[in-house]
């Protein structure tokens, strides 16, 4: 399936053995990690001034080692290799790579680095547990979002007549509702001073700081844990089914082996008694007077 007609499957097979073999990936990631220190270092006009030329080649040499991987696994698996995201991803990202782009655009050559996700098997891991928790996030952020659309709205009506610059309008209100949530100078920056004016305005603070931060940030980790511990748990099933099925699949052979082996020794029993029998009609045979 998806051959390419001429080409020696075997071939194929062997280049895509060797591509994800240990050493090579090891290397693609320390190739990966290098390239992300050199893009560092172009960043700064006074090494750019005495090494430049020697890291924009370095860069495109990497480059087109990124290049020579990505085609040795599309001529191993064909189609076949479309099928993985992952294969996909490490696709799209070097081929942004190699969009000629100058001024701000520049700076995606920087994504070479996320490929260390699709090759690291414990970041990967926790990618897939973040995409998979996306469904419990958006409620989360859905409940976040009215949460701060209420408490704006009665921040706006309680303290804009005398704080508009944070309160004066329901996006200045959430705004300034975002850097409480955050605890940074939450207290003496924003809480105290509205105190000054509004002596029991700690009876709104401090409700939405414990409803907003304490509790509603609090269930977007536990989702993402929650999800990561189901992850892990359905990986361990996946790989005891598949230690039981070849488990199985040994002892049903090995069943079978012993079952052959047992017939054929009662096969041989059976030509060795044909046999005692054969003898013992040549010798009765023989004994008689001629």
């Amino acid at each position: 399936m998806f051959h390419t007609p001429g080409v020696n499957p075997g071939l194929r097979e062997r280049a895509g053995r060797w591509i994800e073999s240990g050493p090579v990936q090891r290397v693609i990631i320390a190739l990966i990690l290098i390239n992300a220190a050199i893009l560092g270092l172009e960043t700064d006009p006074d090494i750019m001034a005495r090494i430049g030329d020697w890291l924009i080649g370095a860069d495109r040499v990497i480059l087109g080692v990124f290049v020579v991987e990505i085609l040795i696994k599309l001529y191993a698996k064909g189609l076949r290799f479309f099928r993985n995201p992952w294969n996909v991803f490490d696709f799209l990202v070097v081929g942004i790579a190699l969009i000629p782009a100058s001024g701000p655009f520049a700076v995606l050559r920087i994504l070479r680095l996320l490929r260390l996700v699709s090759m690291i098997p414990k970041l990967r891991f926790v990618v897939e547990a973040l995409l998979r928790a996306i469904p419990g996030i958006a409620s989360i952020f859905g409940l976040l979002i009215i949460l701060f659309y209420v408490f704006a709205v009665i921040a706006t009506g309680l303290f804009a007549k005398d704080h508009p610059e944070w309160f004066g309008s329901i996006g200045r209100s959430m705004y300034t509702l975002f850097q409480v949530m955050t605890l940074e100078s939450w207290s003496m920056g924003i809480a105290r001073p509205v105190m000054e004016t509004h002596p029991y305005a700690w009876v709104f603070f401090v409700p939405f700081i414990l409803v907003a931060t304490f509790t509603i940030l609090n269930l977007f980790i536990a989702i993402i844990v929650n999800t990561m511990q189901t992850l892990a748990e359905e990986q361990q099933k996946f790989e005891e089914k598949t230690i039981t099925t070849v488990v199985h699949a040994e002892s049903a052979q090995l069943h079978q082996d012993l079952t052959r082996v047992e017939s054929e020794n009662q096969q041989l029993h059976q030509d060795l008694r044909a046999l005692r029998e054969e003898i013992r009609a040549l010798r009765e045979e023989l004994r008689r007077p001629g």
